[in-house]
């Protein structure tokens, strides 16, 4: 089991995080998250974590062109 951050808008895997670190991150997370946690937390079938996030590169563009919060996909 391991938990992998990939950017919700290019999809790039941006880490991971191995098993002995799991357990409390998976309890912050779902802390931080309530009631969002269907949306950026996804449990695969092999037991992972996968956290949708944002990247750096697309953290930029963002702040570069606001306008790309109104859409809900701009990277084509």
């Amino acid at each position: 089991m391991a938990i992998r951050y990939t950017c919700r808008h290019c999809a790039t895997e941006i880490g991971t995080l191995p098993f002995e670190s799991v357990k409390d991150t998976i309890l912050q997370l779902q802390k931080a998250d309530e009631g969002q946690e269907e949306q950026f937390l996804t449990y695969e079938k092999d037991g992972d974590l996968t956290v949708r996030c944002i990247c750096e590169q697309c953290q930029q563009s963002l702040q570069r062109f606001p306008d790309y919060y109104t859409l809900n996909k701009w990277l084509q």
